[in-house]
C-alpha cells in the first residue's frame, strides 16, 4: 500500500472568531479534533488530543485497532487531568476522529460527531456514526434522517474526551483499495453542506489540496456556523506505506482565505511569518535614478490655527470639568455631629 498525497485545513469560519479544531497528517497517522468548552477550553483540549498522536509513541509496537484506542485514551487522560488542575479549562472535552495505515488496510479511531469518509469507485461512504443524541434517535427509528439535519438539539454528543478519566472508544479496521481517497472532518462541515455536495467537491477537485480549500470554502458559503477543519489522503497499491513529511494544524486557517473566512469581521493587519509559514510579497523597488515623490510643504500658519483650537478645546474641557465639579453634592457630618448634604466636593482644592 502506498499513500499517493495527504492534505490538511482548518478555518474558524464566518460566525467564530476562535478556531477550537485542530489536525495532524503525520503519515501514518491522521486525525482531526473538533474541541468544546468556551473561552479557550475548547482548543486547549483538541490541541492536547492531536499533540497525543505526534508524540505518544509508547504503543507503537501495539496491534493496529489496540494502537490507536490506546493512543484516544492517553489524550483523554491528558485532557481529564489538566482540566482538574486548571479551573480555567474545567470542563473542556473534544471529538477526535483518526486514521493508522498499515499494510492492506486502515484502523480508524473514533469519539464523537467528526466523521471519517471513502470515496471509492465515485461512491461515498460515511465510515463512522456519529456519537450524538440526533444519531441515537435515528438509529433508534424516532425520527428521520431528515428529520435530524435540521433538529433544534443536532450539536449535542453523547461521548468526547476528557470528561470522564476512561473513554469509550469505537476503533474498526477497512480494507483499502487502489485509488481511494479517505477525509476526515469536523461537524463543521458536514452540518453546513451534504454529503452529496461533499462528493461533488471530492470528484471534481485537481489536487486534495484543492479539495479542501474548497470544502472549506462550500462550507463558508452556506454560513460558516462553526470552526471547519478536512484532512485528505489517497491511497494506491503497494509493498510499503510511503510517509510524507509531518503537518500538523494551529486552528488558524490559511492566510490566503482570510478574506474569504472572515467577511464581515476584523482581519488582522499584520500576519506574522512564523505563524502561518509564507512571507509577505515585498513593495517593488524603485527604479534607479527614480525619486521619491516630495510631500508639499505645509504653512506656518496652519499649524498654528490647530495649535490654537487644540488648546482652546483643552481649556474648555477643564472648565467644563470644574463646572460640573462645583454643582456636585456629597454627605457629610458638620461640626455639631448633624448629617447634611452639601454642594461641591469633599475637599479643598483652593480658588474657591
Amino acid at each position: 500500500m502506498k499513500l499517493v498525497d495527504s492534505a490538511g485545513r482548518t478555518d474558524p469560519g464566518r460566525r467564530r472568531r476562535r478556531n477550537e479544531d485542530a489536525y495532524v497528517v503525520a503519515p501514518p497517522l491522521f486525525a482531526v479534533a473538533d474541541g468544546m468548552g468556551g473561552a479557550q477550553a475548547g482548543e486547549v483540549a483538541a490541541r492536547l488530543a492531536t499533540a497525543a498522536f505526534r508524540e505518544y509513541h509508547e504503543v507503537d509496537d501495539l496491534p493496529g485497532e489496540e494502537r490507536v484506542a490506546a493512543i484516544i485514551q492517553e489524550a483523554n487522560r491528558r485532557i481529564y487531568e489538566r482540566a482538574r488542575v486548571d479551573t480555567d479549562v474545567s470542563g473542556m472535552g473534544t471529538t477526535v476522529t483518526a486514521a493508522l495505515l498499515e499494510a492492506g488496510r486502515i484502523v480508524l479511531g473514533h469519539v464523537g460527531d467528526s466523521r471519517a469518509y471513502r470515496l471509492r469507485r465515485g461512491r461515498l461512504e460515511q465510515l463512522t456514526e456519529d456519537h450524538s443524541l440526533v444519531a441515537d434517535l435515528v438509529r433508534s427509528g424516532r425520527i428521520s434522517s431528515e428529520e435530524a439535519e435540521t433538529h433544534p438539539q443536532r450539536s449535542v454528543i453523547t461521548r468526547a474526551l476528557g470528561t470522564d478519566p476512561e473513554v469509550d472508544v469505537d476503533a474498526l479496521s477497512v480494507e483499502v483499495e487502489s485509488g481511494d481517497l479517505y477525509l476526515i472532518c469536523s461537524d463543521g462541515l458536514t452540518t453546513m453542506i451534504s454529503d452529496e455536495e461533499i462528493h461533488a467537491v471530492l470528484e471534481r477537485a485537481k489536487s486534495l489540496e484543492n479539495a479542501g480549500k474548497d470544502l472549506v470554502k462550500a462550507a463558508n458559503r452556506r454560513g460558516g456556523e462553526d470552526n471547519v477543519t478536512v484532512v485528505l489522503f489517497t491511497i494506491e497499491a503497494d509493498e510499503q506505506l510511503e510517509e510524507t513529511a509531518v503537518m500538523s494544524g494551529d486552528g488558524r486557517g490559511q492566510p490566503e482565505d482570510l478574506e474569504d473566512t472572515l467577511t464581515g469581521l476584523e482581519v488582522p493587519a499584520v500576519v506574522r511569518e512564523e505563524e502561518y509559514g509564507w512571507t509577505p510579497t515585498p513593495a517593488p523597488a524603485r527604479k534607479r535614478g527614480s525619486a521619491a515623490p516630495r510631500r508639499p510643504k505645509r504653512g506656518r500658519g496652519r499649524r498654528l490655527v490647530v495649535s490654537l483650537a487644540s488648546l482652546t478645546f483643552v481649556v474648555l474641557l477643564v472648565a467644563f470639568a470644574l463646572f460640573g465639579f462645583s454643582r456636585a453634592h456629597f454627605v457629610g457630618v458638620d461640626e455639631e455631629g448633624r448629617v447634611a448634604v452639601y454642594q461641591g466636593l469633599p475637599w479643598t482644592l483652593g480658588a474657591g
